[in-house]
């Protein structure tokens, strides 16, 4: 192969692996927001983390000079 067939083969190469990628991460982004948060789609379990006592403040903070 001479320096021009090289040079092509290789840059397809990574313009399909880029358009290859491109497309998963687009089909990806596609099913993690098919469903409106807060709806129910498919049944999937969300473990939910309860907010501690410590967690913010229960009033607001006071400034003293």
């Amino acid at each position: 192969m001479n320096t021009f067939e090289n040079s092509l083969s290789r840059d397809l190469t990574c313009a399909l692996a880029a358009t290859l990628i491109t497309a998963v991460m687009g089909l990806s982004f596609l099913s993690s927001t098919a469903v409106a948060p807060g709806s129910h789609g498919a049944v999937h379990t969300v473990a939910v983390q309860p907010q501690h006592g410590w967690f913010g403040q229960p009033e607001p903070a006071v400034l003293v000079d």
